[in-house]
């Protein structure tokens, strides 16, 4: 996939100015990693008078569709084929639109911290796209650019040049040409409407949908004469979402028309069912109690054993009192979807220092765990056979031997709480058993006395008098006085 944006300017504002709203330097190339293929930056031509700014971006499409497990769209058996063979490695579509909110994030926020004037100032700009699916023809892409201000000059690709007859295909070339736009206003346009014309999206829409649309369209969606297809069709067709974004988008227009707030319109609900407050997720509980946990044993360096895709390091990477932070996982797609996640390849060189990902087995020693301050295991356990747990101890307890372990698990007493969940099933199809407090209790004690430890159990959510809290945890703390003289003499030297 391949787009380019130029500017012209002169002395006096050079267009070279384009690197700062870019905020990327006209003299190198650059590329960045995606969860899909590679975005590269370049300058083709770069001076006073004309700058221009490519996009290209290369998709690996057999890995796209791998990492799909051939779900969606082409996931039919008769169209096995087509899942490798496409126009994804080189039609404009929602992988580009990603590629540019990703890359270009901060011009497309507006912001520019070596030249604040500059996101704010309208520029001669002309952007080209040379493949673009448009399901609706050219017809719809003047219809879906000019009332943004654009001249638009779009030119239809035919099937197959050498036999005329056979028409167009659904595929053209795109020039668009504005003085009156900011850079910014560009760009959220574009990501917008490219997946738009493409009529499909590469990834799962979820709800959050709705907001980033809201956020790229501010400005110019709510007055658009096409609003309710760029609604639907941004949205996968939808329509619970779609319905919902249309609500929001009517609320904005009649705000404007009032020259009020949204706020303000939006006055049915009673301020007391307002300012009720939805229940905090599980998960989020349970990382907000081992957070809790570790800042009070004065951790700093902790390692996340099982650590999955990423999102307790996530969470305490935010948190500065954690200096050295490592994820372990058996798992090297998960440990890649945590490094998607974390963004470490766009990380900066302070924050990149503090966190680390390695693979490795639980069920065996590893000397990379030892000299921690801290080591959590978060709902980990259960996804053991029971004749693996002693192995999983040993390496935890008696060889890496971290001051604190924080050890989470459910609470299986509590699952008659939950609606949803068969009676006598477990919460996850992986889970080889989930304990009651009392179970819980004695492992973790047994385990404490063997290895030097004190143990404390907190419970994680919601304390039910009958059943307990639907998560346990259990604080193992190694005290000064169960020290051996070896890890005394580590810690003084």
């Amino acid at each position: 996939m391949f787009l380019t944006i130029s500017t012209t300017g002169t002395e006096e504002r050079p267009a070279t100015d384009l690197g700062f709203l870019l905020h990327k330097h006209p003299e190198k190339a650059q590329a960045f990693s995606t969860s899909y293929g590679t975005a590269h930056v370049l300058y083709p031509e770069a001076d006073a008078e004309r700058c221009t700014a490519a996009l290209l971006l290369e998709v690996d499409a057999v890995a796209l569709v791998r990492r799909g497990k051939g779900k969606g769209r082409g996931g039919a058996p008769d169209a096995a084929l087509a899942q490798y063979v496409n126009d994804r490695p080189y039609a404009a579509s929602s992988l580009l639109a990603v590629a540019l909110s990703g890359v270009f994030s901060s011009a497309m926020k507006g912001t520019c911290t070596a030249r604040p004037e500059l996101p704010q100032q309208a520029r001669p700009l002309r952007i080209e796209v040379p493949a673009l699916p448009a399901r609706g023809g050219p017809g719809l892409v003047r219809g879906l650019f000019e009332p943004l201000g654009w001249t638009v000059t779009v030119e239809p690709v035919a099937l197959d040049a050498q036999f005329p007859e056979w028409g167009d295909s659904r595929y053209v070339r795109l020039v668009l040409e504005s003085s009156a736009l900011t850079l910014a206003e560009a760009l959220r346009h574009l990501y917008v409407l490219l997946p738009v014309l493409d009529d499909a999206k590469h990834y799962w829409v979820s709800p959050d949908e709705v907001d980033k649309l809201l956020r790229a369209g501010e400005g110019w969606l709510p007055a658009h004469p096409e609003q309710k297809l760029i609604t639907s069709r941004y949205l996968s067709r939808r329509w619970s979402l779609t319905r919902q974004a249309m609500e929001r988008l009517e609320l904005v227009r009649l705000a404007e028309a009032d020259d009020t707030e949204v706020e303000e319109i939006d006055n049915a609900v009673e301020a007391e069912t307002e300012s009720e407050e939805r229940p905090t997720p599980l998960a989020v509980q349970r990382r907000d109690a081992i957070i809790a946990a570790l800042g009070t044993s004065g951790a700093a360096r902790v390692l996340d054993l099982g650590c999955g895709q990423g999102q307790l390091v996530q969470a305490l990477l935010k948190d500065v009192r954690f200096t050295e932070i490592v994820g372990v996982d058996v798992s090297m797609r998960a440990l890649t979807i945590a490094s998607r996640r974390l963004k470490l390849d766009r990380m900066g060189e302070r924050q990149a220092s503090r966190v680390k990902l390695f693979q490795g087995s639980l069920a065996y020693t590893d000397n990379r765990l030892k000299g921690y301050d801290a080591a959590v295991l978060s709902e980990v356990i259960e996804h053991l056979d029971l004749p693996r747990l002693p192995a999983l101890e040993y390496a935890v307890f008696g060889s890496a031997r971290p001051r604190t372990v924080l050890v989470t698990t459910p609470n299986v007493e509590y699952n008659v709480r939950w609606e949803s969940l068969p009676a006598g099933h477990v919460r996850h199809g992986d889970h080889r058993f989930e304990w009651t407090r009392e179970e819980f209790r004695t492992w973790a004690d047994a385990v404490a006395e063997r290895h030097g430890y004190g143990v404390e159990f907190v419970p994680v959510g919601p304390d039910d008098p009958e059943v307990g809290p639907p998560t346990q945890m259990a604080i193992f703390s190694m005290s000064t006085a169960r020290m051996t003289v070896t890890e005394k003499e580590a810690k003084a030297a």
